[in-house]
């Protein structure tokens, strides 16, 4: 598969009942080390308590969610009120919107501190998106890789996908019903990563 990440125009990565592709290097306005810095400094993060499984823990990473007016969104027994778009946010929204042909009014980032900072595994199903989600996600920082593993069918390879920095990868179609994705922790030391998930919410589904 890695003849996928040799260039920068958007690429399909296979997956059985998905709808994956993959830009290593779209056009993002500024090189992404100053994206990095910029956005970490500018986010209003947060951490807090989320339930899984109808347990509380504390939430292995930060978080900020920013957005229109309307579009509030709530996962794991938190609701995010979003805040207003920055000049850098809209302007990275308004590029992944080109490279993904569809609107976004939202986006949700998260902040891996190291190698101890992680993601659960889970489907963005959420019935404020839509029964079938765009979703578009920038990593910034540390390579990380995100697993996918099939919803329903067990006998399915999982995927590990390294997302480099300054990559987009574009979840579409029937992604989110038939997947879950997420970020284990690793033994290995790494430095931070940024990832930013642009997406749409729905008012009324």
């Amino acid at each position: 598969m890695t003849d996928l990440f040799d260039n920068a125009g958007l690429q399909p990565i296979p997956l059985q009942d998905a709808d994956l592709s993959y830009a290593v290097a779209p056009s993002l306005g500024l090189p992404a080390t100053s994206l990095f810095d910029q956005l970490y400094e500018q986010t209003e993060w947060r951490q807090e308590d989320i339930v899984v499984w109808g347990k509380t823990h504390r939430q292995p990473r930060l978080h900020a969610w920013y957005g229109d007016a309307d579009s509030s969104y709530s996962y794991s027994g938190i609701l995010l009120q979003p805040l207003p778009w920055t000049p850098l946010l809209l302007d990275l929204k308004q590029r992944l919107e080109v490279l993904a042909g569809a609107p976004f009014n939202s986006v949700l980032l998260n902040y891996y501190r190291d190698q101890s900072d992680s993601m659960g595994m889970h489907s963005d199903d959420e019935v404020e998106l839509g029964p079938a989600p765009i979703i578009a996600s920038l990593s910034l920082g540390e390579v990380r890789k995100l697993v996918f593993r099939h919803r329903h069918q067990r006998d399915l390879e999982a995927l590990h996908l390294p997302l480099a920095s300054g990559s987009v990868l574009l979840m579409r179609g029937a992604t989110q019903r038939c997947w879950k994705h997420g970020i284990n922790k690793q033994k290995k030391p790494c430095g931070p990563r940024l990832n930013l998930t642009f997406r749409r919410v729905f008012k009324s589904v």
